[in-house]
């Protein structure tokens, strides 16, 4: 048979299940925070070769 686990006395035991008072956040903000995240990185290079290109333009010769 397992022996059971000897914790420090001043070690909080939970038990190994969370207490839902401690899980506060709803089911999907981890999802809604991802995919704001890759929103906004998305748009972030966008600006960046967007400002890349525009600076570029200047260093080129006309053709006409």
């Amino acid at each position: 048979m397992a022996r059971e686990p000897s914790y420090p006395e001043d070690a909080p035991v939970s038990g190994g299940q969370p207490d839902k008072a401690e899980d506060s956040k709803p089911a999907g903000a981890g999802r809604n925070r991802k995919l704001v995240t890759g929103a906004a990185i998305g748009i972030g290079s966008a600006a960046l070769v967007a400002a890349l290109l525009y600076a570029n333009r200047a260093r080129k010769p006309d053709k006409s």
